[in-house]
């Protein structure tokens, strides 16, 4: 095992990592742009590198700092979080190529699935049922309009490269194809220097389900269930859940062969996520997969007892999983609520600000993760998320019950969170019934969302 690893990322995820580093007794270093001098995971880890100015690109993006931060500071790892450099070939490659560990997939496995069209016909030929749509990049709008026609209006415009719903567009009609077409090319170029898009069939009401899956470097690949994220806005995950409402267990079973048999075609390394679209008949179809670790990870953590950050740093040690598929157990049922710091009452604008009074829930089944303490200012310059809350219970109603008294407990004063927003969703009856769909938030907007559930109701 390492006896010391650099952390490339910040805020509730770098906490996250270091304290797992702290109970496998191993040393952390933390680089931190100006921005975040004042930030819980530099107060945390062992060391501190300050890699630059508050921008993204000169700080957490800048490789060659990041780099020249672990070789000083005499780091055998890097691990990379979730977003910034976590998904980037380039730098895992880098990594490799200056004797560090990078704590995740080759840069060809990452490649690979980074390419959304590649991915789709790797993934075809490894037997997993993607959603009808082009072979593969579309040449311009006039090759896009005869595949539009070919697959059937409404359809998806999506950013090869695309990811967080950058990049995608969906398409009602021949009439608003090109303009649609220009928008998400654009789109893509800026977000992420690639204008390269292809086409799937809209899928009307379809869930987001997604698989958990653990591969070591002796060749083994393990499931560890499914998590639903189908409660989006704009494509952005709120609220995630493990098991499925949906999933019966002949469905689970189907949807495991299917990722399992995706990543052993790459013979995947480190924790992924293959992620699912599933309609109302109960088909499912192959959506992309993420090479790194997601998010939504505790859902996972709390249904199966596994640390998921332990298990990325014994498979880049070299060390095989700490389990076998037979070993695994599911227990209970958990929900993860997306704590933002953003206005829900003005289309979730975010709410950078100074953390006054700050109070997070306990009790047994409760857990934050978060970066957050009395006197912290928010800072303008990244992601609006400010912690995670996740609860676990015996079975999906009691943990329902569970997290609306947690969130009735959470107090973080000084600015606007998406605190309140979640209450209502927990008070929905169609949430509350599992009956979910990625245009969920839509139809609960229109609707008008009811009041919050008293506690104890």
């Amino acid at each position: 095992m390492f006896k010391k690893i650099l952390v490339a990322n910040r805020g509730e995820i770098a906490v996250r990592i270091i304290r797992t580093c702290r109970e496998l007794g191993i040393g952390t270093v933390a680089v931190y742009s100006e921005a975040d001098k004042e930030s819980l995971h530099v107060r945390l880890a062992d060391e501190a590198v300050c890699i630059g100015p508050p921008s993204a690109p000169e700080s957490y993006l800048n490789v060659p700092r990041i780099i020249s931060a672990a070789e000083v500071t005499g780091a055998e790892a890097i691990h990379p979080g979730y977003g910034f450099l976590s998904e980037n070939p380039d730098f895992s490659e880098v990594c490799e190529s200056c004797r560090i560990t990078f704590v995740g997939p080759t840069g060809h496995q990452i490649r690979s699935m980074g390419d959304k069209a590649n991915a789709r016909q790797t993934m075809q030929q490894a037997g997993v049922p993607v959603v009808p749509g082009s072979d593969g990049p579309v040449a311009g709008v006039k090759e896009g309009l005869i595949e539009a026609d070919r697959i059937g209006f409404p359809v998806m415009i999506k950013a090869v490269a695309g990811g967080g719903g950058k990049g995608m567009r969906m398409v009602k009609e021949k009439s608003v194809f090109e303009e649609m077409f220009n928008m998400a090319q654009s789109e893509a170029k800026t977000n992420f220097g690639n204008g390269d898009l292809y086409l799937e069939r809209y899928l009307p009401r379809p869930r987001h389900v997604e698989v958990q899956i653990l591969g070591d470097q002796d060749g083994s690949v393990i499931h560890l269930g499914e998590r639903d994220c189908s409660v989006q806005r704009r494509h952005q995950k709120l609220v995630e859940e493990s098991p499925s409402p949906a999933v019966t267990p002949e469905l689970r079973r189907k949807l495991a062969a299917a990722a399992l048999s995706g990543a052993r075609s790459l013979g995947y390394i480190g924790a992924g996520t293959v992620e699912f679209l599933l309609d109302q008949n109960g088909e499912f179809f192959f959506m992309e997969m993420n090479t790194r670790l997601q998010v939504e990870h505790p859902v996972t953590e709390m249904v199966t007892g596994l640390d998921l950050v332990a298990e990325q740093l014994r498979v880049a040690s070299g060390e095989p999983l700490s389990v076998t598929q037979e070993q695994v157990r599911f227990t209970g049922h958990s929900f993860e609520c997306r704590i933002n710091a953003e206005d829900p009452d003005h289309d979730f604008r975010p709410c950078p600000g100074e953390i006054g009074f700050l109070h997070f829930p306990g009790g047994p089944g409760v857990r934050i993760d978060s970066h957050l303490y009395q006197g912290y200012r928010v800072p303008t310059q990244y992601d609006s998320l400010i912690g995670k809350l996740i609860v676990w219970d015996q079975t999906r109603e009691q943990a329902v019950a569970r997290m609306r008294g947690a969130l009735g407990e959470l107090v973080v004063s000084g600015l606007k969170t998406t605190a309140p927003f979640h209450q209502k969703v927990f008070a929905h009856p169609a949430f509350m019934a599992g009956d979910v769909d990625t245009h969920f938030l839509e139809r609960m907007t229109e609707e008008g969302v009811p009041e919050p559930v008293p506690e104890g109701a």
